[in-house]
């Protein structure tokens, strides 16, 4: 065979194999991972697929039934055509205008940073090759994600073009593959499908920014309160109580308020549905963002108490623990002293351990629940109930377990250094106000009234029943 007959196609499916029904073919330009993956999960979902590579004798392991040509070859082959590639290298498709034109080219791009180029991926393209029908989509799924397909992964694919039909082709693809679609409309869209890769954390921002400004604001208040009012009022160093006796106020502190501020947001839009008397109105933004953010709220609450209660074990072994102990119990001896028992401070005791440890567990089992894994085997009612009825339970015996805490210190003058509230006192007033308003909704009158709104009946407004008067 001479060198101008030479194949410019190298098979990759193993010889001998039984002829199968013809299905239908798509090319993939990139033989990276994430081409390799795709490819791999099409061939799985009963595709065939054609990688168009610049060295097609010399691209590296591609799955296992895939075929390898060369770009212009590859292109006329398929009328669905997948953009594996950055947009660094878009320039060499204008040297196939005339194979791509009519064609549905899939653009997965994605750019390193945000506003990188004054217009997005997909409109350059469009641009590059207006004679080709451009859709973005499956930019916001990994190559790892492709590999595990739709149960181990993100089950949403976002699209957006100017062509109808050329999304529904795309479309229906991705439905195949076992993704669900979501068409975000035209191909304006685009800049935005490619930000959101971009993003970090976007649904955690609000709680995160919460979490630092509450732990940073309790740290240097009881920084001033237990360390530098006891250097400077009795000229004690207790600076080594930061790592641990510090930290373990700081934490059950805002873990506290933190899980009330899941359940804050519920109370208030409970308030304003029995004041403007329907369900039908929308809420203001921020109580939006903030009932978006309660998930996240609490599995960061459910955090900072499990390092309350990890700081809570080691207290026996610390050392200066170990030496007060071992001091009180020489000095007693040396002075031949005995201590009672006393039945109060058991109760207490008892009383406040044993209500961290429920609230605690009913906690563990809140962020259990909000898995999608367990969530999605839970019905409605079900996940209501836990989430709910026993978050509310699970609030009011972390409050409790925090009276308990307190007992009647705020009675002593000590307990108020240079005039300041012991953080724990603080603590309390959010899930204080919340479990009090959740009483006053439990209110037979006041709960029949909401349950009828949250059903559909709305409160008119003698104002407008009396324009309605007129008008008729």
């Amino acid at each position: 065979m001479s060198k101008e007959e030479k194949p410019e196609s190298v098979s990759l499916c193993p010889l001998g194999a039984a002829a199968e029904p013809e299905q239908e073919l798509l090319c993939i330009f990139g033989t990276g991972d994430l081409g390799r993956s795709l490819g791999q999960r099409l061939l799985q979902s009963g595709y065939r697929v054609v990688h168009g590579s610049r060295r097609p004798h010399n691209c590296g392991p591609l799955p296992q039934g895939a075929q390898v040509m060369s770009h212009e070859a590859a292109a006329q082959s398929a009328s669905l055509v997948f953009l594996c590639i950055h947009r660094e290298n878009y320039d060499f498709l204008t040297t196939l205008a005339p194979q791509l034109k009519g064609k549905v080219l899939v653009d997965v791009s994605n750019n390193l940073k945000k506003n990188l180029y004054p217009e997005a991926n997909a409109e350059y393209l469009q641009r590059l090759i207006p004679g080709a029908h451009v859709v973005k989509a499956f930019n916001t799924l990994s190559a790892w994600a492709l590999q595990n397909g739709p149960s181990d992964a993100n089950r949403q694919v976002y699209l957006c073009g100017n062509n109808v039909e050329a999304k529904q082709a795309v479309a229906e693809t991705a439905s195949k593959l076992g993704f669900s679609v979501l068409d975000r409309g035209s191909l304006k869209a685009a800049r935005e499908l490619e930000d959101t890769p971009l993003l970090l954390f976007p649904e955690w921002r609000l709680p995160l920014r919460l979490a630092v400004g509450l732990n940073a604001f309790f740290f240097f208040y009881l920084l001033i309160r237990d360390v530098v009012y006891t250097y400077v009022d009795q000229g004690k160093n207790n600076s080594f109580r930061i790592m641990v006796s510090l930290a373990n106020k700081v934490f059950p502190i805002v873990s506290l308020i933190m899980l009330s501020l899941c359940y804050l947001p519920g109370v208030i839009a409970a308030i304003f549905q029995l004041y403007r008397g329907t369900k039908y109105r929308r809420f203001p933004v921020w109580l939006d963002r903030w009932m978006l953010c309660r998930k996240q709220l609490g599995l960061l609450a459910l955090g900072f108490a499990s390092l309350h209660v990890l700081y809570t074990l080691i207290i026996p072994i610390r050392y200066y623990v170990r030496f007060r102990i071992a001091a009180s119990t020489i000095s007693k001896i040396k002075e031949n002293q005995t201590s009672e028992f006393d039945i109060t401070s058991a109760w207490r005791g008892d009383s406040y351990y044993s209500m961290g440890i429920l609230g605690f567990c009913l906690f563990l089992l809140l962020g259990i629940t909000s898995l999608p894994s367990v969530s999605n085997a839970l019905s409605w009612r079900e996940f209501s109930f836990i989430q709910s009825k026993l978050g509310y339970l699970a609030l009011f015996f972390c409050t409790f377990h925090t009276y308990l805490y307190g007992w009647d210190r705020f009675l002593h003058p000590s307990t108020y250094k240079w005039y300041t509230l012991p953080g724990y006192m603080l603590s309390l007033v959010v899930p204080s106000v919340v479990l009090i308003f959740k009483l006053l909704l439990l209110l037979p009158c006041v709960d029949k009234m909401l349950t009828r709104i949250r059903q559909g009946w709305e409160r008119c407004d003698p104002e407008e029943d009396a324009k309605k008067s007129l008008l008729t």
